[in-house]
């Protein structure tokens, strides 16, 4: 890790002690922990091979912790099996404690990943999240996946924290920061390494249904233009736009297929 990194890591470990103290984070997840330690301490040593094993110890633990896998993490249920508009699946939503540990872990190891640009995020976000909107919308309405549903229920601010936070900042962090930005450092190759990032995207979506996959890719296109222009926070606003006029707007999660 950076030597400034050090200070961050306080409120960090202050916070998830509340939760261990409080029953939401198991004793069994402290090995998760210690692995997260250990793949920043390689990450960072000057060997080679180092470097990489502690590379590939994070994705590995980023794949599990995104897919709820390891033992010890108990998110709290705060949707229920709601249904927020007429045909639209179910939906709940827990507060997980796990999958924010990626962009922890990103933050403090590859402060890189923020990529700033300084005011050119508003203008990025300003030309392409628009085209993202319609696209990607646009694309979900003609394959049937969502309709004209307009809502704000009243879960929908702790939707729209846990969103930003939870699920749109730790998503960018990963996809466009780390995929995205760390195989533009080791490619050079702008163009690759946006579709390269934005495929890895959808197929993180696949397990909704093709048509998921289809328009994630194309989100992440929008997302991975936006990071390329305006940084992190651009790609970062990017997604959570997309996201909350679908949720506001069109059926949440989706229409029940069949």
């Amino acid at each position: 890790m950076y030597p400034l990194s050090w200070p961050a890591l306080i409120p960090l470990c202050f916070g998830y002690g509340l939760a261990l103290i409080h029953g939401s984070l198991g004793l069994s997840s402290l090995p998760t922990f210690g692995a997260l330690i250990c793949a920043a301490l390689l990450a960072h040593r000057a060997v080679r091979w180092q470097q990489v094993a502690g590379h590939v110890l994070f994705v590995v633990l980023a794949i599990a912790l995104a897919v709820h896998w390891l033992p010890g993490f108990q998110g709290g249920k705060v949707i229920d099996q709601a249904t927020f508009s007429d045909g639209a699946l179910p939906f709940s939503m827990y507060l997980n404690l796990d999958k924010p540990l990626i962009g922890f872990w990103l933050l403090l190891t590859c402060p890189w990943v923020l990529a700033w640009r300084g005011a050119a995020w508003s203008t990025s976000l300003a030309f392409i999240l628009p085209p993202t909107l319609l696209v990607c919308l646009g694309g979900a309405w003609a394959l049937g996946v969502v309709a004209w549903a307009p809502k704000w229920p009243d879960q929908a601010w702790l939707w729209l924290l846990n969103n930003l936070l939870l699920v749109s900042l730790t998503e960018e962090l990963l996809f466009r920061g780390y995929i995205q930005g760390g195989l533009q450092r080791l490619l050079g190759h702008e163009s690759l390494t946006l579709f390269a990032a934005a495929l890895l995207f959808g197929l993180a979506h696949l397990g909704a249904g093709w048509q998921w996959f289809c328009l994630a890719s194309l989100a992440g296109i929008g997302y991975g233009l936006a990071y390329r222009r305006g940084g992190l926070m651009a790609a970062v606003l990017c997604h959570f736009g997309l996201n909350l006029v679908h949720f506001a707007g069109f059926s949440y999660p989706m229409l029940a297929l069949g």
